[in-house]
């Protein structure tokens, strides 16, 4: 795994070594009363930062999360290296959390049967009208099967953006096939039915802040959450 955050921190320096005019760069941070992924309720008030480079479809990006009103959430650091071809996307994505198998939560820590970080693949494709993502977890702290055994968690999501009324919204749905402690469930469930609407609040003439609200739902847990979030960008 070791060998893993070496590759992307290469291709990081390679991208960075290229022309300025080619290479886009995003610095973001997203604020949100709720941390919700894929259906499970991860934290509470939070920032998110995001920092990524780009370059003709290639991009590598760190996220982080950070709890703001609970000092108990877990923190969180995440790697994607990804690809773009039109419509079409592939990536690999590093998670880590300082909650998992090791209970000093060391991020270089990478034993098979003690580290912190799940390894996950994803292909999907955008058909503009509404657009498909297939995830898998192949390696590192991945959840267990019926039978006690990695289960290789898959996760799949639909979503479908549409305007109304001046406003972007966006529908989500995502299933978990098999059973897996990773999303808690015992076999092909509905773990995420989300609707979002997102607007920007202009400031100045010239600047502006992105907000979103979010109704997210999981009918396999039956909890569900209405969220609300702003990004800050220089």
């Amino acid at each position: 795994m070791m060998k893993t955050a070496i590759i992307m921190f290469c291709l990081a320096c390679s991208l960075c070594s290229m022309a300025q005019d080619e290479v886009e760069t995003t610095i973001s941070a997203d604020f949100v009363s709720h941390y919700i992924w894929r259906g499970q309720h991860l934290g509470d008030v939070s920032i998110q930062p995001t920092l990524g480079v780009e370059y003709k479809g290639l991009s590598l990006s760190a996220w982080g999360n950070y709890g703001l009103s609970n000092s108990d959430d877990a923190k969180e650091l995440d790697l994607t290296l990804s690809y773009t071809l039109g419509g079409f996307n592939i990536g690999v994505t590093d998670y880590w959390s300082s909650d998992g198998l090791d209970p000093e939560g060391r991020y270089f820590k990478y034993d098979a049967h003690g580290t912190n970080h799940v390894f996950e693949a994803n292909v999907g494709y955008d058909f503009k009208l509404f657009s498909l993502q297939a995830f898998t977890n192949f390696a590192g702290c991945d959840g267990e099967n019926k039978d006690g055994d990695r289960a290789y968690s898959m996760y799949f999501e639909a979503n479908v953006p549409f305007a109304l009324a001046g406003v972007d919204w966006s529908a989500q749905l995502g299933v978990v096939p098999f059973a897996t402690t990773t999303y808690d469930t015992s076999d092909f469930s509905v773990t995420n039915v989300s609707l979002t609407a997102s607007k920007d609040i202009k400031v100045t003439e010239h600047f502006s802040i992105p907000a979103f609200v979010a109704i997210n739902t999981n009918p396999c847990s039956k909890h569900a959450w209405l969220v609300f979030g702003f990004t800050l960008r220089p």
